[in-house]
C-alpha cells in the first residue's frame, strides 16, 4: 500500500519536521506542500537538510490537488475556516493546528478566544495522542494535532491520574524557540531571547484545555510555561502531591503499568549518573517522550521530570504515529530514529 500525501503549509518547522518523518517512508509519498510565500521554490531552499532528500518545489494552496491524505501545518483558525475544501480534497486529515483538538465549541471560545468557525466538524476528530486515543485512531478519516506542552504534562502525569493517587500538581515547562514558530517577533529577536529565562505564560495557558482532556477534573493541575536558551525541547518539572503516601515501588509500578507496552513513552528515573531523569537534548529529532520521578521522604509528594522535543513528540511526530494508525500500518514506521549524542 502507498498512499499520496500533501502537506498544506509546509514552510514551517512542523511541515519540515513532517517531510523529514515522511521521506523513505515505504507506505507513502508526499506529492505536493502548499506555501503562499515561497510558491515555486524548492522545499530544500527553506528546509536545507532536506536536500537531496526532496525535489519537490512549494506550490500554492489554491493549487492543491486530490490526494489520499492532507497534514495541515497552518496558523490556529486556518485550517477550521476551510475545512470543507481540505475534507474534499482528501478522505483523511491532520490536523497540527488546535483547531479540533477540543471536542466542544465552548471550551474552544473559552480558551481561543473566539467562536469556532466549525463547530459542526469537531466531534469528528479524533485527539491525536496514541498513548490515549490509539484505538479511536485506527482506521479513522480525521485526527487534531497535540499541544506540545500539554503531551508533556499529560504523558507525565497519565500513570498518576489513572491511579486515582494525584491530589494536586504544579509544573513548570521550559520550552525551546522553535516552539513559537519560524515567523519572528519581538520575543524572539536574538539579543532578547538569547540568555533569556522568561516565564510568559504563568498561568491559563490555553495547553490547560488539553490537560483537563485528557487527566479529568478530579485532580487540580497547574502549569507555567518559560522560554529559555534552547531551540528544540521541552522539559517539564513537576511538583505532584498524593492522596495519601506512597513508596517508590508503587510508583514503578504505575508507570510501567501504563507505558509498557508504549513505543514512544521511556521511563528513565535512575538513582545515579549524568541522565538519569529526562533530557531535552536525548530526545531531540525523536519521537519519544521520557518520563522520570523521585520520591519525596514522606512519600506524599514526588518530582515529575519530562522530556520531548516539541517539534517531533510534541506536533508532527505524534502526526505521523497518528497517520500509521489511520492506516492499518505498524504505528512505528519511520519514526524508530533514536537521536544523536553528544
Amino acid at each position: 500500500m502507498t498512499i499520496t500525501v500533501g502537506i498544506v503549509g509546509g514552510s514551517g518547522y512542523t511541515g519540515g519536521e513532517l517531510l523529514r518523518l515522511l521521506h523513505d517512508h515505504p507506505h507513502v509519498t508526499v506529492t505536493q506542500v502548499t506555501s503562499r510565500e515561497h510558491v515555486g521554490h524548492y522545499v530544500y531552499s527553506v528546509h536545507p537538510h532536506l536536500r537531496s532528500a526532496t525535489a519537490l518545489q512549494f506550490i500554492h494552496p489554491d493549487a492543491l490537488q486530490p490526494c489520499d491524505l492532507l497534514f495541515l501545518c497552518l496558523p490556529h483558525g486556518t485550517a477550521a475556516r476551510q475545512i470543507e475544501r481540505y475534507a474534499a480534497l482528501a478522505p483523511r486529515l491532520i490536523d497540527l493546528s488546535a483547531d479540533f483538538r477540543l471536542p466542544d465549541a465552548a471550551a474552544y471560545e473559552r480558551w481561543y478566544g473566539e467562536p469556532h468557525p466549525a463547530p459542526q466538524w469537531l466531534g469528528r476528530f479524533v485527539y491525536g495522542l496514541p498513548e490515549v486515543s490509539r484505538e479511536a485512531l485506527r482506521g479513522a478519516h480525521y485526527a487534531s494535532g497535540v499541544g506540545c506542552n500539554a503531551t508533556a504534562v499529560n504523558l507525565a502525569l497519565l500513570p498518576l491520574a489513572r491511579a486515582g493517587v494525584l491530589s494536586h500538581a504544579a509544573i513548570e515547562v521550559k520550552v525551546g524557540s522553535s516552539e513559537g514558530g519560524n515567523q519572528a517577533n519581538d520575543g524572539s529577536h536574538h539579543p532578547i531571547r538569547s540568555g533569556a529565562v522568561r516565564v510568559y505564560k504563568p498561568t491559563q495557558h490555553r495547553h490547560s484545555a488539553e490537560v483537563a482532556l485528557i487527566l479529568g477534573a478530579a485532580a487540580r493541575v497547574d502549569f507555567a510555561v518559560t522560554a529559555i536558551e534552547m531551540v528544540r525541547g521541552v522539559h517539564l518539572t513537576g511538583h505532584v502531591y498524593f492522596h495519601a503516601p506512597l513508596q517508590e515501588k508503587d510508583l514503578w509500578r504505575m508507570y510501567r503499568q501504563a507505558y509498557k507496552g508504549e513505543p514512544f513513552v521511556r521511563i528513565v528515573a535512575s538513582k545515579a549518573g549524568l541522565h538519569r531523569l529526562p533530557e531535552p537534548r536525548v530526545v531531540a529529532g525523536t519521537n519519544y517522550c521520557d518520563v522520570g520521578f523521585e520520591l519525596d521522604a514522606d512519600g506524599t509528594h514526588a518530582v515529575i521530570v519530562a522530556a520531548l522535543d516539541n517539534l517531533g513528540k510534541g506536533a508532527a511526530g505524534s502526526a505521523v504515529q497518528c497517520m500509521n494508525l489511520m492506516l492499518g500500518v505498524d504505528e512505528t514506521t519511520n519514526l524508530t530514529f533514536c537521536g544523536v549524542y553528544p
